[in-house]
């Protein structure tokens, strides 16, 4: 009987292995089909027949390619096997990153001047330069801003009148007028004892004393331009009156008050055309060394009272927001369409170009829409006057230190041909005519 029973379950067994592999059989032969007919229906049905609602979704971005092991490995292997060019990596990047951020927290810090035990103003600043001048007025507002006295230095009334147009009351005006010795006496005297009384700030303050922090020097930035033999005796005079005697006037004028309160001396000087030292620039030029001239044994003198005496390098700026610009632009002495025939033959071309290239790179004139902003400027007057030890000299703006490497590295022709100069042949020009020497008398007799 068991032996039945287990032929019967054999039967059994076999009979349903039948039936699923022919099951199985009939199912593949279905997918195969039904995959034939949509295979023919798509290829043959436009792709647009299916409303949008009812289309499927597009398939999801692929995932991001993360770092794999082996990348990693790689990497380690070859810093290990460039160890010396890894660590030089390591260390420009880590102090370049430092002093940008250090550069960047020095440039967004607060400057404020200090102030007296009762809140008061008591730092007394002196700026000795052209009242409408962009310079002059910005820098004047910006230390009134942090907190200083500024008095700005005016030789007449129309430029006190100026300074009182601001309507700031903490900007005023200093009346010297070099010219009359004794006035300048008795103004630097009523400017001394102003300094040294007692002041009450408001009613049951605590009176103070005011304290003369510096002085800064900012000559005239007006500088005639072009050939030597073009620039009148007339302006070489304007010229050295202005912006150096009357510089040396108003320092020496002053020099007593900063020997006592131990002030500092600051002078603002452009510096790429002093550098470079170009034609057709022998007005600013001249001035420029020769007020570096006069700085440099003004260290020396107070520099055995330990006053410290500082130089700015001037760049370009923008001035966009500040003044008038026409302050800042250079002025020609004569046009070269004024200039005899043989000067402008000789002349023209080569100033013409060198104009060009100049005011196409920012170079010759000090103000230009991709100078540096004044903020610049304002924050290294701000270091010098307060820093325990400042830098003798300072290069503020933009091409101060470029041009400075140019002038001392890069020969004097190279330059010159950069900026559009060539060789003219005297045999190519003509000898001076009759008549512009005629002319040229004319003018003279006409002026006398």
């Amino acid at each position: 009987m068991a032996n039945d029973e287990q032929r019967f379950l054999d039967v059994l067994t076999e009979y349903s292995q039948d039936i699923k592999s022919f099951t199985g059989s009939i199912w593949d032969a279905s997918d195969r089909h039904f995959a034939n007919v949509a295979g023919y229906v798509k290829r043959h049905v436009p792709e647009n027949w299916l409303p949008q609602q009812a289309r499927p979704l597009p398939p999801p971005p692929p995932p991001p390619a993360t770092v794999t092991g082996a990348y990693i490995y790689y990497l380690q292997d070859w810093v290990s096997k460039n160890r010396a060019l890894t660590a030089a990596f390591v260390a420009f990047v880590g102090t370049g990153g430092f002093l940008v951020w250090r550069e960047r927290k020095k440039y967004n810090r607060k400057r404020r001047a200090r102030r007296a035990s009762n809140g008061a103003r008591r730092e007394v600043v002196v700026i000795a330069g052209p009242p409408n001048s962009p310079i002059t007025k910005s820098l004047s507002l910006d230390l009134e801003r942090r907190g200083f006295i500024v008095y700005i230095v005016c030789s007449n009334m129309d430029e006190e009148q100026q300074v009182l147009s601001e309507s700031r009351a903490d900007v005023k005006p200093l009346h010297l007028d070099v010219v009359d010795t004794y006035g300048t006496q008795k103004a630097i005297e009523r400017f001394h004892h102003m300094l040294t009384k007692p002041h009450v700030a408001f009613a049951g303050a605590s009176p103070h004393n005011l304290h003369l922090k510096g002085v800064v020097l900012v000559p005239d930035l007006i500088f005639p331009s072009g050939p030597i033999e073009t620039v009148s005796p007339e302006l070489w005079s304007d010229a050295l009156n202005a912006k150096v005697l009357n510089t040396i006037a108003v320092t020496q004028a002053l020099l007593p008050t900063i020997c006592e309160f131990k002030s500092r001396v600051m002078m603002l000087t452009p510096s790429i055309v002093a550098s470079l030292q170009p034609p057709f620039h022998s007005v600013e030029t001249t001035i420029v060394h020769a007020l570096e001239g006069f700085l440099a044994s003004l260290r020396g003198e107070l520099g055995t009272l330990d006053i410290d005496v500082i130089q700015f390098h001037l760049g370009t700026f923008d001035y966009t927001n500040v003044g008038p610009k026409h302050h800042l632009q250079r002025r020609v002495s004569n046009g070269p369409d004024a200039w005899p025939t043989t000067t402008k033959a000789l002349y023209a071309n080569n100033f013409a170009n060198q104009t060009r290239v100049a005011h196409s790179r920012g170079v010759f004139n000090h103000t230009s829409s991709s100078g540096s902003p004044l903020r610049e400027l304002h924050n290294a007057v701000f270091d010098a006057l307060t820093q325990n030890r400042p830098r003798k000299v300072w290069r503020v703006g933009r091409g101060s230190v470029t041009y400075d490497l140019v002038a001392n590295w890069v020969p004097t022709g190279v330059v010159g041909w950069m900026m559009g100069l060539r060789r003219v042949s005297l045999d190519t020009t003509a000898a001076p005519k009759l008549e512009d020497s005629v002319q040229s008398w004319e003018k003279v007799e006409a002026i006398v």
